[in-house]
């Protein structure tokens, strides 16, 4: 109970931040159609900005499931990464339950806060921050799609644009003095610009367009640029 409650205290922080994100997500939620409790659903099951904001794109243009299910794949797919490092950070005789668990709870944040612990990570520690994280982030959604109807028009509008600054606000700061990864950034905006304005490319479906342009510029990306790993030397 102790680790629990320390990952507890540690999560308030993260899961006041995901009341202002979520905020602006269950409004462009009731926006594209969803009901609250839909919207909720969908938090408390996904639990990413990034793949939740994505999805509700194609579910607001009517995608086909398939595109919907790859797209998640291709944007979520970095939390295989989280999830088997954490996998190194825990006692090997954890059982498959308890890996699961705090599989289906790793968000950056989480993963950023359980990765900072020193010695061997307890999984009780990351069900402490999850265990506040997630309502928060559920509760803000709910919050959210709920004052859609009852908040003035312009107030929706502005607060709707809270979720695309978050956004900014993780690309921006990590492109400041890297020429690659801001290339990289210039390049994905261009791409989706050419999707929106050419006749042919404007054919394809929302969730197409996501998984071409993740695959194509991501895949080149890594391939030219490789992340070199550093040497510890004793």
């Amino acid at each position: 109970m102790s680790t629990w409650r320390e990952g507890a205290v540690n999560g308030i922080p993260i899961a006041l931040g995901y009341l202002a994100v979520s905020f602006s997500f269950g409004i462009l939620a009731k926006n594209a159609g969803l009901s609250a409790m839909d919207a909720v659903i969908m938090s408390g099951t996904s639990l990413t900005s990034a793949g939740q904001f994505a999805g509700l794109t194609l579910i607001a243009t009517s995608a086909a499931l398939m595109e919907v299910i790859f797209a998640q794949l291709i944007i979520n797919s970095r939390y295989f990464l989280m999830s088997a490092s954490l996998s190194q950070r825990i006692d090997p005789s954890t059982p498959i339950s308890h890996r699961m668990i705090m599989a289906f709870g790793i968000t950056d944040e989480v993963f950023g806060v359980s990765t900072a612990v020193k010695g061997t990570l307890s999984p009780f520690y990351t069900y402490g921050v999850m265990s506040v994280a997630i309502p928060g982030w559920m509760l803000g959604t709910f919050l959210g799609a709920y004052s859609g109807d009852i908040l003035p028009g312009n107030m929706v509008s502005a607060l709707s644009i809270a979720l695309y600054g978050m956004l900014i606000a993780v690309i921006i700061p990590p492109a400041k003095g890297d020429k690659v990864l801001s290339g990289i950034i210039l390049i994905s905006m261009v791409g989706s610009l050419l999707f929106s304005v050419i006749p042919l490319l404007q054919m394809i479906s929302s969730g197409v367009k996501i998984i071409v342009l993740t695959f194509l510029i991501a895949g080149i990306a890594a391939y030219l640029f490789p992340v070199k790993e550093e040497t510890e030397h004793e």
